[in-house]
């Protein structure tokens, strides 16, 4: 069973992210660790650093709240809410739910992280012009 202080180191490093803290975070992965989101499938540090550096450089104030962790032998599966303004909007704070599982090595060091999320719902649906389409599809493609 993997310690509930790795949780929470791990909830506390995501929960704090900000651009000069990366280095922090990707400190509990492993050197070949394997990414995996929506958008991106990628391995290795340096990559995933490169995930995280261009989320600040598409959002301002960017902030995940994890809501809700089980932990296991070597997973642990955190809910969370990711919250940030699109760039140069005045729009209010856009709210993304969605779920991380991450697997650990016997190191405790992070070998696997993939984010679950629905673009559709949770980001185009947000976005003007492309938000009204997709809101209009889902309509006509529900039972």
């Amino acid at each position: 069973m993997i310690q509930e202080s790795i949780t929470q180191e791990i909830i506390q490093r995501f929960e704090n992210l900000d651009l000069n803290n990366i280095d922090h975070l990707l400190a509990l992965y492993d050197a070949q660790a394997f990414f995996k989101d929506p958008f991106n499938e990628v391995t290795g540090k340096a990559a995933i650093q490169r995930i995280f550096t261009h989320m600040f450089d598409q959002v301002d104030q960017p902030k995940f709240i994890v809501t809700k962790h089980i932990a296991t032998d070597n997973q642990i599966c955190l809910t969370w809410e990711f919250c940030f303004n699109f760039k140069n909007s005045s729009e209010d704070q856009q709210v993304i739910k969605g779920c991380t599982w991450l697997t650990l090595s016997r190191e405790l060091l992070i070998t696997e992280h993939r984010d679950y999320w629905d673009p559709a719902e949770e980001l185009y649906e947000k976005i003007p012009l492309l938000g009204g389409f997709m809101r209009f599809l889902k309509k006509r493609l529900r039972a």
